[in-house]
């Protein structure tokens, strides 16, 4: 199974399948640094912020580990009360990533010489360029 990487710079937002071999993304956790370069993206920093598994329940910051517990929530990640003082009992995934995290959300905290879309999207600039040529 692949991770899914939402890099996330200010409006822009791209997301970068990467495959789960990659050992050194398993065993991060959330406000970790990551490495661009593991993404294709040359000189690029970018901050675990969260996540989901691949059941959908969200990673929290608060639980530690990888595992998955039923926590009572007044609000926050995973849940959204209707009014106010309402509690429900969610399950969230902890803040560590393992195998079983499908998605991982980051925002960029140091960027490169060239643009996101210029990494991942090549082609598209060099149609757009010759389009404005004609």
């Amino acid at each position: 199974m692949a991770f899914k990487v939402v890099v996330s710079n200010k409006e822009e937002t791209h997301q970068i399948e990467l495959d789960s071999n990659e050992k050194q993304i398993i065993g991060l956790t959330i406000g970790d640094e990551l490495s661009g370069d593991l993404l294709g993206l040359d000189g690029y920093t970018l901050e675990i912020t969260g996540g989901s598994d691949k059941n959908g329940f969200p990673m929290k910051k608060d639980v530690e580990g990888p595992r998955r517990v039923k926590s009572l929530l007044t609000g926050g990640v995973g849940y959204k009360p209707k009014f106010n003082g309402v509690k429900r009992r969610k399950t969230l995934r902890g803040n560590t990533i393992s195998d079983d995290i499908v998605q991982i959300n980051t925002v960029v905290t140091k960027a490169g010489n060239k643009s996101i879309d210029a990494i991942l999207n090549p082609e598209s600039e060099d149609e757009s360029e010759d389009s404005a040529e004609e």
